[in-house]
């Protein structure tokens, strides 16, 4: 599927999202508008706190962790406004759990991608082991190896991922999902399809992050449009106006490797790269043995970000895994939709 040349890909269509969730025929009492305008303030408190207060944070290891921890908090928190609306399955309209079910195994597909792109990140961090057990010695033959390890580095990093290619798909068909479904004679539906809204809005944008950042590529940014009618809208405008416009920066110098700490490695490798051409580093003294302490020190930062990483993809993941099985288990219990959906969406989890 060839992808847009436009280097912003905004979406327009669905138009002001909040016409389709104001209440008409079915006011919120004030009990349900407390617990609606708690989940969107601590929402709009979670992607304050995503805001980077420098422009260095964005497309780090840590920035993106604290993005993740940020998506797991606010699935845990929609979670839990559900259980406080007292809004049973069996009272759900089929088509808002055709929805939540076709949504989450796209984001279990996005987060395989994801997961998957960290672990061939982090194997590169072999090819550096090896490098730093080649330079401990003096032997010129040792400093040919260690040259042939950081051509294997270099190679293996610079490969591409087709799982995190084919995340432009995914996620341009999560934005078609942000079209809210219509709610009729049911307060707590429209609070929940709102709600749900907001966390679709903050999963959507940070994947588009995630998948921009493995992919080296700045098409893969989504540019969304929030009405400002919710609470948490000029909050997530700011995070989406800082973080996606460094991105575009950052591509738009140039930069191959945009990682931080992948991109700190990768300096230090270009500068030892023609240190160890046959052997000249023997000769280099304690400038060499700085650079080799160097790489070291990157590396093992750029292994330990990615680790941690990992766990919190990994968490979200469990997640959504035990959302989605909750829900197919109430729906198998309460015979609340057809066997028709239970028996498509199985099938659709089980070959993942």
């Amino acid at each position: 599927m060839s992808r847009p040349q436009e280097p912003h890909r905004p979406f327009f269509h669905f138009g002001n999202p909040f016409k389709m969730i104001a209440p008409k025929g079915s006011q919120l009492s004030p009990r349900l508008l407390g617990l609606l305008n708690t989940f969107e303030e601590t929402l709009a408190g979670r992607l304050r706190k995503l805001n980077p207060k420098d422009k260095d944070d964005v497309l780090s290891l840590s920035w993106m962790k604290l993005a993740m921890e940020s998506l797991c908090g606010t699935h845990n928190d929609i979670k839990s406004l559900i259980a406080e609306i007292d809004l049973p399955v069996s009272n759900w309209d089929e088509k808002w759990i055709d929805v939540y079910l076709d949504i989450s195994v796209k984001l279990l597909d996005v987060c395989i991608a994801f997961s998957s792109e960290i672990s061939r990140l982090n194997q590169g961090h072999l090819y550096l082991q090896c490098v730093l057990h080649n330079l401990d010695s003096t032997s010129s033959d040792q400093f040919i190896r260690a040259r042939s390890s950081l051509d294997g580095w270099r190679h293996h990093i610079g490969s591409t991922n087709p799982r995190v290619e084919n995340c432009s798909t995914i996620l341009d068909k999560l934005v078609e999902s942000l079209d809210l479904p219509k709610v009729k004679n049911s307060a707590k539906g429209k609070l929940l399809m709102r709600a749900m809204y907001g966390v679709k809005v903050l999963t959507v944008s940070v994947c588009s992050v995630f998948a921009a950042a493995f992919s080296g590529s700045a098409k893969k940014l989504l540019e969304l449009n929030v009405a400002e009618t919710y609470l948490w809208a000029q909050a997530f405008n700011d995070l989406q106006g800082n973080v996606n416009g460094e991105i575009r920066n950052v591509f738009s110098s140039g930069r191959v490797m945009v990682l931080k700490e992948l991109e700190a490695v990768d300096d230090v490798v270009k500068e030892l790269y023609p240190k160890i051409q046959d052997g000249v580093g023997l000769t280099e003294g304690n400038t060499f043995k700085n650079s080799v302490s160097d790489l070291d020190r990157k590396a093992q930062k750029l292994s330990q970000g990615l680790d941690l990483l990992t766990n919190e993809v990994d968490g979200f993941f469990q997640i959504l895994l035990a959302g989605r099985d909750t829900l197919l288990s109430k729906l198998r219990s309460g015979g609340s939709v057809s066997e028709r959906m239970l028996t498509r969406n199985v099938e659709g989890q089980s070959v993942r």
